[in-house]
């Protein structure tokens, strides 16, 4: 294949391989990595995604070490492939037969490398987030909850523990500057503080570094990279061109065409769930290139759903939102509304029944491979009872009537009724003496629930102000009289005056619209 230049915002991106020609280019790489992992004992981490980036990332270095002799090959690489649970499934079902090979190939060739899964902690999940706690889902510009708890928390705990053991760690990424403007800019900055030759500072951790072989490379530099050169751990690499054929919209990639094609590099896998995009292009290229994905529009219909655009296709949730912020608070936004907080009880069982509705239709009409696929676990099903019940008051305990209702079957979790502060007809009664006031309903639970839990304490003075805070929080009469007394309220600091309120219920400073 001719060698090409990708044009990038308008600057011209030659390709790395120009200057000497592939072959050498590529011999003189192999001798970097090799330079560089023979220089000490610090062991090296490898982000791997299963893309075509990690996989040439690792690709080179597994090649430099297998050319090296056993003696030189002694300090460890860790491969480790961050897995946030909501993965398009296509892509975590590649990358976690790719992780196993990985495992097995390094071990028959007598190579220090072993592939590590990291899933974030239960707590720190999509769904126990959404779910669970209501955080609304992410969107641009700013309120992006889930890539620091999904995908940099668990990979920077690995990291943190292998720097714990060692002293130092190197982290081997596939980061090029040819991917955006941004990211070039970055990586400059980053190259300008290096302390030693193709190091660069790790800005949240400081005694991990981190090198980038492949910095310089063009998307079609990577492809020509996996399609000249066999994989070395026994992965097929054609396969992998083919799933960033299916995930484009025109089915096309660099390595046939003219550079008015689009790159394959514009595919983006992640999450199936992410509205930090407009809309997952990705997928919906899969569902429409290949007749044996349509398995998957279950998946796309309930991320849009989640997304949740009006008619005139803007996003607005604030129907499923709380008037109220996390904490009970009030904030204005800049035009006079409140901003509204997380999701509503009934919003939030809305999509843990619709998740379980997904996944069960994927398991009746989805191939075999997906036909026990588990959109959500059981462990994140216990946490978000958890937090319904214990941090939300709802001790209505409805997910495992939830659960029961949609996959046909009891949930597998221990019964908590001896635990709660009123039986299931107590509540019902209280349900029907509040009618429609779903507000003043939530208070009077949340009122018992606080007084069940300084029960028999020794020492119960804090629950007069944990009383009081659950009054502050839901003594209004609805989001009307919230958003008047708001407004009163800021009206009065703005001036400078004392507020006449019945309580003196904080309103926090104006903030972005869609903070928890």
């Amino acid at each position: 294949m001719s060698e090409r230049v990708m044009q990038l915002d308008g600057d011209a991106v030659a390709s790395a391989f120009k200057a000497v020609g592939f072959k050498r280019a590529i011999a003189e790489q192999l001798e970097e990595v090799a330079d560089l992992y023979r220089a000490d004992q610090i062991p090296w981490v490898i982000g791997y995604s299963g893309g075509k980036d990690s996989t040439a990332t690792l690709q080179l270095v597994w090649l430099a070490l297998r050319a090296l002799p056993p003696e030189e090959r002694a300090k460890p690489v860790y491969v480790i492939s961050t897995d946030t649970l909501v993965e398009n499934p296509v892509v975590a079902g590649w990358v976690a037969g790719s992780l196993d090979r990985i495992g097995v190939s390094a071990r028959e060739q007598d190579l220090p490398i072993t592939s590590h899964r990291l899933t974030p902690r239960v707590d720190n999940s999509f769904w126990v987030n959404l779910i669970g706690r209501g955080y609304p889902a992410p969107r641009p510009p700013g309120f992006r909850w889930c890539t620091e708890r999904l995908k940099i928390e668990p990979s920077n705990r690995f990291i943190h523990n292998v720097v714990q053991q060692n002293g130092e760690a190197i982290v081997v990424l596939g980061m090029r500057k040819a991917e955006s403007q941004a990211r070039a800019r970055v990586m400059d900055r980053l190259e300008g503080k290096r302390v030693r030759e193709k190091l660069s500072p790790n800005k949240k951790m400081p005694s991990a570094y981190v090198y980038t072989p492949i910095e310089h490379w063009t998307d079609r530099d990577v492809w020509m990279f996996l399609m000249q050169v066999a994989n070395p751990w026994g992965f097929d690499n054609k396969a992998l061109l083919t799933m960033y054929q299916g995930a484009t919209a025109d089915g096309e990639c660099p390595l046939v065409v003219d550079d008015s094609t689009p790159s394959c590099g514009d595919s983006r896998f992640g999450c199936w769930v992410c509205t930090i995009v407009d809309k997952d292009r990705s997928m919906q290229a899969m569902i429409s290139n290949d007749q044996e994905k349509e398995w998957m529009q279950p998946l796309l219909d309930l991320r849009n759903e989640i997304e949740a655009r009006g008619q005139e296709g803007r996003r607005d949730d604030r129907h499923l939102r709380d008037f109220r912020r996390m904490g009970g608070n009030l904030s204005l936004d800049n035009h006079g509304r409140l901003i509204h907080g997380p999701y509503t009880q009934s919003a939030r069982e809305h999509w843990l029944t619709r998740l379980l509705e997904v996944q069960q239709r994927i398991r009746a009409v989805g191939p075999e491979v997906v036909r026990d696929i588990e959109l959500i676990t059981l462990d994140e099903l216990h946490e978000i009872r958890r937090h319904w019940v214990r941090e939300k008051h709802e001790f209505e305990d409805r997910l495992p009537a939830i659960y029961e209702a949609v996959l046909g079957e009891p949930f597998p979790g221990e019964a908590i009724d001896a635990h709660l502060p009123v039986r299931g007809d107590e509540l019902a009664l209280l349900s029907d003496l509040c009618g429609e006031d779903t507000l003043h309903y939530a208070t009077v639970r949340e009122l018992i629930d606080v007084a069940r839990q300084h029960h028999g304490m020794a020492r119960r003075a804090g629950l007069p102000r944990a009383l009081e805070r659950a009054l502050e929080r839901g003594f209004y009469d609805g989001a009307e009289d919230a958003l008047e007394r708001a407004k009163r309220l800021k009206f009065s600091r703005d001036r400078k005056e004392p507020a006449q309120l019945t309580f003196a219920e904080p309103l926090e400073p104006d903030g972005v619209e869609d903070a928890p």
